[in-house]
């Protein structure tokens, strides 16, 4: 027993399927359906559903075209308080992981690896993966350098 037949489905198919596996249901919005008339309300319900999405997509175009800022003003602030959180998690990680590396750039530093490329070819060769799990660059021995430049000069 259902309320309304379109409140069970608005796919066609997926009623009609219904019907056929034997599944009998009373709609109380018209008890003296048959499978005809269930069929056609079926095929409406699926046409509707279509039309509104269409206009619905429609609207939102509109709307962002006009400058609209789409969502409930509430989840955007947690959104953008969620993406803060994340940064500051990530900039934690960042730390922990320069100095974790800053005793072992000091070490490559005693034993002669004084340029950038040096102290990444060193890295590399001791097998100590980058942030990503790749390998070292310039580039990145100079982030983690210009990292460790507040923390402790002297130890990076």
């Amino acid at each position: 027993m259902i309320a309304k037949l379109d409140r069970l489905s608005c796919d066609a198919a997926f009623l009609l399927n219904l019907q056929k596996a034997g599944v009998r249901f009373v709609a109380a919005d018209g008890p003296e359906a048959n499978e005809l008339v269930v069929g056609i309300m079926a095929v409406v319900a699926q046409a509707e559903r279509k039309m509104i999405l269409t206009r619905t997509k429609a609207a939102l175009v509109a709307a962002k075209a006009r400058g609209v800022r789409l969502g409930k003003p509430e989840n955007l602030s947690n959104q953008e308080a969620g993406q803060m959180r994340g940064r500051m998690q990530q900039a934690r990680r960042a730390g922990k992981r320069f100095k974790d590396l800053a005793p072992v750039i000091s070490a490559m530093r005693a034993e002669g690896a004084v340029s950038l490329r040096q102290i990444a070819a060193a890295l590399n060769v001791r097998g100590i993966p980058a942030a990503r799990g790749g390998t070292w660059s310039v580039a990145l021995v100079r982030q983690v350098l210009a990292a460790c430049q507040p923390v402790n000069t002297l130890t990076c």
